[in-house]
């Protein structure tokens, strides 16, 4: 992973699975804080008063706005479109469509460590 210390915005309904993210990811020295958020609208918010997040892990499925149609948002605007997301689903489904949105990748869940900073390593070269 490079030099660079991360900031992840952390993006799921479920309490549980995000406690279980940030507790793997702040096990590696290169990242620096786990943002949360329980739905797409609430990530948003986050996302345009925070300027320093580095990557998106979004969950598929949420109330209010779910993560497919929160990346449509992310990818139209200018100053968002760039960031990198990887997408977490029990959905093996919803792959191409998430895919096709622009999404830079997709892991099944429940979320393998391994597995899920191996995609972020791979982005934050």
């Amino acid at each position: 992973m490079s030099n660079k210390k991360l900031k992840i915005l952390a993006v799921d309904d479920d309490m549980i699975n995000l406690k279980l993210l940030k507790s793997m990811l702040l096990k590696h020295d290169n990242i620096s804080e786990v943002l949360e958020a329980r739905n797409g609208a609430d990530a948003i918010g986050i996302l345009k008063s925070t300027n320093d997040i580095d990557i998106i892990l979004l969950d598929i499925i949420m109330p209010v706005m779910g993560g497919l149609e929160m990346l449509k948002v992310v990818r139209a605007d200018e100053n968002l479109h760039q960031m990198p997301v990887i997408m977490l689903t029990t959905d093996e489904t919803k792959k191409t469509e998430a895919l096709e949105n622009g999404a830079n990748g997709f892991l099944m869940k429940p979320v393998r460590a391994h597995d899920l900073t191996d995609q972020i390593r791979k982005l934050s070269i």
